[in-house]
């Protein structure tokens, strides 16, 4: 086997470092540098772990490479060196640690000015993460010594690759204690307030956006880890400090300034949406809610983020009417003045994330600045907008399910009588919900019968119209809705009531059942050749599946021709998989067929499973019939001595029947069979005159062997080599001395279809 040898060859690194002159670059040339570093290669390890060869690894990282050098190869030994470096090798992980001055040469690349090389901004974070990681103690003792690093990080937030370091220095650190020293360091470096500051106008959108992402990143870090760490005495420092009234109103503030800068406005409501979660939402469309009774913090949303939001409501909604000014938008549909807009858009998801709250001073303060209309508004106006449609939606949903609260003692309760909720009545009585869906329902189809393409929001309206239907019946407002309807104008709860029997209905109908047929009758024409020219008739899927739904699967299983009929198929399809030479007993045979000598010898040089199968019917003393009289089982075979020249011109002029008079369409290997041995003889051709058969027509089935159809319709012995080679051997090449086309040219009027 190849492992009794030693295949394995030498690497290339370890001849060139038997030199005393080997360079540091000429191993980073190797192509298998870095798997013999990762496969701890001794004498590879131990140059590396020179101070020349680590400070030379550390420069290639925080050094711009000479701009006269061919770009593609330009970065090459950054970046091999950072990979030599992250390689996770202890003695490498220990030096670089341990050496202060190595330190120091890395930490230097934080002193350029702004903005840096991204490149290699990413080499140098993750080779500090990876030491971060692996030397917490040592990292975070150098760094808090640095009293420059959080001036620095703020400096280059900009770049992604710092922010990404801020971040690790956050979740690379395991052991509580460390990471909790760690939070209040950073706290007491005013992280969080400076990060707040970077959100205002004046600043640069990279900083907006990163600035953003890493106190979100904080927010939700901290949670998680409070889930996991129930029992933690001390509370998350950069949690608290962000989630308190002043630093929110301080964010709002700056986004709230003259100049609307949509880039500032919307990385501040990111991080408020972040801050109204419960949970993180599982996709979009879908929030999942805190399960109830569940008390831990991580679950709730601080009461003063909510108080800083409520006191910049109007400014909110101002956004809604007032979006930061943008350009024409020309679309395939239209033209767009004013586009909706990414401020609009995370607007009203701030809304939808109020409402889930579930406050009823922010409720109270929405309904009297009618934002729910004005949403409402821009759900009809912008036809073709799904993500303003989805975030509609579910501002509608929030609406109806939410239980009702009670503004006095704050405590919420199930909705069980005709109760005073507000924002509900609002959105049924000023909103005027149910009139607006009837009427764009209308349009719509109006617009299809008159060959126009059906509104893009239709989809979501059936939602909405489906949500109020089940809040009838089965919501916590069930009372209140149904109250609501009633009290609707005469023509409207009709109309209403008509609607959700006939076309919602029927809406729903198409798109649970009609939908999937459709797909299912498509399908074919979708992902594949709708022509039929380009296969054959009997590979074209042409079956309808339109009717799917109305197909009856009921079976009698008494019906005894049925089953006859069912067990003949399966015989039928057994026997085309029938090799002759199978070692296992066959449990549909039944009659008894006995060799004679000259077969049983010729039979000893075919395949191992012929034998087996003889030695095993040999020792039990008997015989299984591999011809069935009911449904032939096996293949049509005759001996054929392949030493003969062939002798075919005798029997194939007369009709092909049998000695009883069958059918032709009857003919087949029940037809061949015997109880009594079959006679051979020396010359190995089959004698026609003296087979007999003792089946009736009735009795016997066409056989579907490919040997009987190739050549001839006589028997053969199925452990004669020579039969084996007939049906292996392909059509149009000969065997020696048979050849399949001199068969058939001696059987006139049986050439193939």
């Amino acid at each position: 086997m190849f492992w009794k040898f030693d295949l394995h060859s030498s690497s290339h690194i370890d001849t060139l470092l038997e030199r005393e002159d080997v360079t540091l670059k000429e191993l980073m040339d190797e192509e298998d540098v870095l798997q013999e570093c990762k496969a701890q290669n001794r004498k590879l390890i131990e140059f590396l772990l020179k101070a020349e060869c680590l400070e030379d690894l550390v420069s290639f990282i925080i050094e711009e490479p000479p701009q006269d050098m061919d770009e593609k190869i330009r970065y090459k030994y950054p970046n091999i060196s950072c990979e030599l470096l992250t390689s996770d090798v202890s003695q490498m992980n220990d030096r670089l640690g341990e050496d202060e001055s190595l330190l120091l040469k890395l930490y230097s690349f934080l002193l350029n000015e702004s903005p840096l090389n991204p490149l290699l901004a990413s080499f140098f974070s993750k080779v500090l993460s990876i030491l971060i990681s692996r030397k917490p103690e040592q990292i975070v003792d150098f760094l808090k010594k640095k009293r420059d690093f959080v001036d620095l990080i703020i400096k280059h937030i900009g770049t992604s690759a710092i922010m990404d370091l801020l971040l690790r220095l956050l979740t690379c650190i395991e052991p509580p204690q460390p990471r909790q020293d760690v939070l209040n360091w950073l706290n007491e470096e005013r992280i969080i307030q400076r990060l707040v500051e970077i959100v205002h106008p004046s600043q640069e959108e990279d900083r907006h956006s990163n600035a953003s992402q890493s106190l979100c990143e904080i927010v939700r870090l901290s949670r998680d880890q409070m889930l996991q760490v129930q029992n933690s005495t001390e509370p998350d420092p950069l949690l608290a400090t962000l989630e308190k009234q002043e630093i929110i109103e301080q964010l709002l503030s700056n986004i709230f300034h003259k100049e609307k800068n949509e880039s500032a406005i919307v990385s501040a409501i990111q991080i408020l949406l972040t801050l109204l979660e419960t949970r993180r939402p599982t996709f979009e469309g879908h929030i999942e809610i805190c399960p109830p009774g569940m008390g831990h913090s991580a679950c709730s949303v601080n009461k003063s983020v909510l108080e800083a939001i409520r006191g910049r409501l109007g400014s909110f909604h101002e956004l809604l009417l007032e979006p930061p000014k943008k350009s024409v938008m020309k679309t395939t549909w239209g033209i767009l003045d004013p586009p909706v807009g990414n401020t609009r858009l995370n607007v009203i998801r701030l809304i939808s994330s109020l409402l889930q709250t579930n406050t009823s001073s922010i409720n109270g303060d929405l309904m009297e600045l009618n934002s729910i209309g004005v949403i409402l508004d821009m759900f009809f106006k912008y036809t073709w907008n799904n993500f303003l449609h989805t975030q509609v939606e579910i501002c509608i949903a929030l609406i109806l399910a939410s239980p009702f609260e009670n503004a006095e003692n704050g405590t919420i309760t199930d909705q069980d009588s005709a109760g005073d909720n507000l924002l509900l009545k609002h959105l049924f009585q000023k909103c005027q919900l149910i009139e607006r869906i009837l009427e764009a329902w209308d349009t719509n189809e109006k617009k299809q019968a008159e060959g126009g393409r059906r509104h893009g929001y239709m989809g979501h309206l059936t939602r909405i119209a489906n949500c109020i239907v089940h809040s009838t019946d089965k919501g916590p407002n069930s009372l209140l809705v149904q109250q609501l309807i009633k009290d609707l104008p005469d023509e409207v709860r009709e109309r209403w009531e008509t609607f959700c029997t006939s076309s919602l209905g029927e809406t729903n109908k198409r798109n649970t059942v009609d939908l999937m047929q459709q797909m299912t009758s498509n399908f074919i024409d979708q992902f594949g050749f709708n022509d039929e020219k380009f296969a054959d008739q009997d590979d074209i899927g042409n079956v309808s599946f339109d009717r799917v739904s109305d197909i009856n699967f009921t079976l009698n299983t008494n019906e005894s021709g049925n089953i006859a009929l069912f067990e003949a198929c399966c015989k039928e399809r057994i026997q085309q998989f029938d090799d002759g030479g199978s070692d296992e007993e066959d449990i549909w045979e039944e009659k008894h067929i006995a060799f004679t000598p000259e077969s049983q010898r010729r039979s000893s040089s075919g395949s191992t499973d012929s034998e087996e199968s003889t030695d095993s019917e040999e020792e039990d003393g008997t015989k299984q019939d591999l011809f069935e009289s009911s449904s032939a089982n096996t293949e049509d075979k005759m001996e054929v001595d392949l030493n003969e020249p062939p002798t075919w011109s005798a029997n194939f002029d007369v009709p092909m029947e049998t000695t009883h008079g069958a059918p032709l369409d009857s003919v087949g290997s029940d037809v061949w069979s015997t109880e009594e041995p079959m006679p051979t003889k020396e010359t190995g051709w089959a004698s026609f005159s003296e087979f007999t058969s003792s089946l009736s027509t009735k009795e016997s089935l066409r056989s579907n062997s490919p040997v009987e159809m190739e050549t001839s319709t006589e028997p053969m012995d199925p452990l004669t080599p020579g039969a084996a080679a007939l049906v292996t051997q392909p059509e149009g090449e000969c065997s020696e001395p048979v050849c399949s086309q001199q068969i058939e040219e001696t059987r006139p009027g049986l050439g193939s279809d």
